[in-house]
């Protein structure tokens, strides 16, 4: 790709981040070039925040209706899964996947309340009454 066709689409990450592209600059050897985006990358972006989005909605209505505890809805808005739940709390991913159900979660102890609130940035308030 020559320098002056290096994409400078508007994408969701600009301002934060820019690509490195390998261009031919005008005596025809490579160089480096920063690109702002292009729009399939943008494409591929939305589609995966879409999903994001979506995943945090199933979570956050699991846990209005009762079939998930908050842990469950905090972690997927943290964009986590058990592994790196399990990193962050020190807990086994089967006793998080424990703790992802109501009646567990309940009983849950008030340190472990404490840890979840710390790994999620959020007030043990805020885990234990959020209803969805």
């Amino acid at each position: 790709m020559k320098k002056e066709d290096v994409p400078q689409d508007k994408s969701a990450l600009e301002g934060i981040t820019r690509d490195v592209c390998y261009v031919k600059n005008s005596d025809g050897t490579y160089t480096t070039d920063l690109s702002t985006g292009w729009e399939v990358k943008k494409d591929a972006l939305d589609n995966a925040w879409e999903d994001i989005k979506e995943r945090v909605e199933e979570a956050r209505k699991a846990v209005a209706k009762g079939e998930k505890s908050p842990v469950y809805y905090f972690m997927e808005l943290k964009l986590m899964d058990l592994t790196i739940l399990s990193g962050y709390t020190g807990y086994w991913k089967f006793n998080i996947k424990r703790h992802f159900k109501p009646s567990v979660f309940q009983s849950l102890s008030e340190e472990k309340y404490k840890k979840y609130a710390k790994t999620f940035e959020i007030s043990v308030d805020e885990l234990k009454n959020f209803k969805g």
